[in-house]
């Protein structure tokens, strides 16, 4: 079900790239997305060839549109819309975010104080 254009937001949910389409309203409306270094609007038509920016920090992803879609489909399938441009340094402060607190803290000690958060953040390189 191909047409000309279709809305970022939709998109981006189609990809798999938010959970919700309300999530990637917000993002955009956030200024989270961008296509050619320009900040969209959810109701942004999106065209094949387009590189799509998503800051959810600390990653900023891209993505290049090789198709559109109007429905969600599975993980397998969504390789054929759409190409992952993300470099591997950005992948890695992914990695990084999601093992570096569980590393630090020992279980049972608690919520982080602030001290701990600003190490926490020394450490990762990034805030979260």
């Amino acid at each position: 079900m191909e047409t000309a254009s279709i809305r970022i937001d939709k998109y981006l949910w189609a990809i798999r790239v938010f959970k919700t389409r309300t999530m990637a309203t917000e993002a955009c409306d956030k200024g989270r997305v961008t296509i050619e270094n320009v900040n969209v609007k959810p109701s942004r038509a999106v065209k094949v060839g387009d590189i799509i920016m998503v800051r959810k920090p600390p990653v900023v992803h891209s993505f290049k549109v090789l198709g559109l879609l109007h429905t969600r489909l599975s993980a397998e399938k969504v390789k054929e819309f759409a190409t992952e441009l993300t470099t591997e340094e950005e992948l890695q402060k992914y990695h990084l975010s999601k093992i570096g607190a569980n590393v630090i803290r020992d279980k049972g000690a608690g919520r982080p104080t602030k001290k701990d958060r600003r190490d926490i953040t020394k450490i990762t390189g990034f805030e979260e």
